[in-house]
């Protein structure tokens, strides 16, 4: 069974590709929600990011998002060392999740798909890309939160030009007709 990546920038649309591809019925695991349903669920996780970040990291419903995201977004170390406590186990749950999978190919959509180095585990790589300023406005839209805010989480991912280098396909996510069209020539081809 192949391997397929999907990442692209926050507010690209990756999840919006991730949702058509899904609609051929290709299986999809959206790692950032694995991430946080793992972040409540797994307790090794949880005494980790304690250790690291503080007990203000947890509230009575899980994880403080605004706290950590406040904390890690102004220091790439911490944000690094979020990653490496958070990324193998969602890596192990993924290993898991394919395993029960029955397709041609699966896809796993994750943001940081380069920056981690989980590209290597994948048989292909889809970005799907868009100017910045429309995923500013997307994401303004969407996340409410305010320019400034959004350029800086921007601005600690991969430009998409150096995410194009590694890339094996690409899809440039304007105009939702032909993102459609082009995801079922890609989903042809894969299978």
């Amino acid at each position: 069974m192949k391997i397929v990546g999907l990442t692209g920038g926050i507010g690209s649309g990756k999840t919006t590709v991730a949702k058509m591809f899904s609609e051929l019925d290709v299986p999809v695991y959206i790692a950032d929600v694995e991430a946080k349903k793992l972040t409540n669920t797994s307790k090794v996780i949880r005494r980790k990011l304690i250790k690291l970040l503080g007990e203000e990291a947890y509230s009575e419903d899980g994880l403080n998002r605004i706290y950590v995201a406040n904390k890690i977004f102004n220091d790439k170390n911490l944000l690094n060392a979020v990653n490496e406590i958070i990324h193998p186990k969602v890596a192990a749950h993924f290993k898991k999740w394919v395993a029960k999978q029955n397709a041609d190919y699966v896809i796993k959509e994750a943001a940081i798909l380069f920056e981690n180095g989980g590209y290597k585990d994948c048989d292909t790589v889809i970005l799907v890309t868009a100017p910045k300023s429309v995923r500013i406005k997307r994401i303004m839209a969407r996340d409410k939160a305010s320019k400034s805010e959004i350029e800086q989480r921007i601005n600690n991912q991969w430009s998409d030009a150096k995410k194009e280098k590694l890339a094996d396909i690409i899809i440039e996510n304007i105009d939702l007709s032909a993102t459609k069209k082009r995801v079922a020539e890609i989903h042809k081809t894969l299978r």
